[in-house]
């Protein structure tokens, strides 16, 4: 017989970045599937993984992917551009459970949005090193410019999402990579957002950019990807309808606990109250 939905537990969800930006996308997935318990687990004593070789990266990112399945994650979402971009292979090789990356939802919503073909994206200078969005957009048969923004991650954590100074260092990018477009023929009407932290600064992207282009948020692009594949699941969609109260949250960070809950707030869109701090070692 059956298992009844009275009597099901809820859906377990790992949620994995090696810091704080990651939380956009549970800050996504929260209203999208509010049955799940979800445990979202921070690397901030081995960030960033910018500077890290894609075996340092593929060893932390698969470790974190483990651990989440060792709580009974179902499902995992690897929240992190840099994890996506060099490890999603290793961790999908390493698991026993579904593992999706940020990067393929974003190329997948680009393609479905695009009418140009031509998509700008936003990233971290080691996301755009990878030219992971690239590979993906060329493969959905999209022209990409992938354009670095190392200064934004530090402005946003910073807590300047509405200051002057991001404003006119955004003006300079987006000015750049559109200059960038236009040298090589392109015609861009789709912004990918590659970096977990961008949502934050989402209005100051749509005052500087030309009127017309859609912004495309990974956060948002993976959390509808999620909701998408677990309704594939017949067992799924009356419990996703009908449980409304089961929401948990479970928040681990490997460094800074009282950091994490300062600053991850911010991200989520509302206070955390507890962060449990483990080690996973060098």
């Amino acid at each position: 017989m059956s298992e009844s939905i009275a009597d099901a537990s809820p859906v377990r969800i790992g949620v994995f970045d090696s810091g704080f930006g990651g939380l956009t996308v549970l800050r996504a997935l929260l209203p999208r599937i509010p049955c799940a318990e979800f445990f979202y687990l921070g690397d901030t004593a081995r960030l960033p993984y910018g500077s890290k070789s894609q075996a340092t990266v593929a060893r932390y990112a698969v470790e974190s992917a483990q651990l989440l399945e060792s709580w009974g994650a179902q499902y995992i979402v690897i929240a992190c551009n840099t994890a996506s971009a060099l490890a999603l292979d290793a961790i999908r090789a390493a698991a026993h459970v579904p593992v999706l990356g940020v990067i393929e939802t974003g190329a997948d919503s680009a393609a479905d949005v695009s009418v140009t073909r031509d998509v700008l994206v936003l990233a971290t200078d080691a996301t755009v090193q990878s030219h992971a969005y690239a590979h993906a957009c060329a493969a959905r048969g999209l022209r990409s410019i992938e354009k670095a923004c190392p200064l934004l991650v530090p402005l946003i954590e910073e807590g300047w999402i509405d200051h002057s100074v991001t404003r006119q260092v955004l003006h300079i990018y987006l000015d750049q990579a559109l200059a960038d477009a236009r040298a090589l023929g392109h015609t861009p009407d789709t912004v990918l957002l590659g970096c977990t932290h961008y949502p934050l600064v989402r209005p100051l992207l749509e005052a500087a950019l030309p009127a017309g282009m859609t912004i495309l948020n990974s956060a948002e692009t993976t959390a509808n990807r999620v909701h998408r594949d677990l309704l594939s699941n017949v067992y799924l969609p009356s419990r996703i309808a009908s449980d409304r109260n089961l929401a948990r949250c479970h928040f681990f960070a490997t460094d800074s606990v009282d950091k994490f809950r300062v600053l991850g707030s911010r991200f989520l869109g509302q206070p955390i109250e507890r962060v449990e701090l483990i080690d996973l070692g060098g």
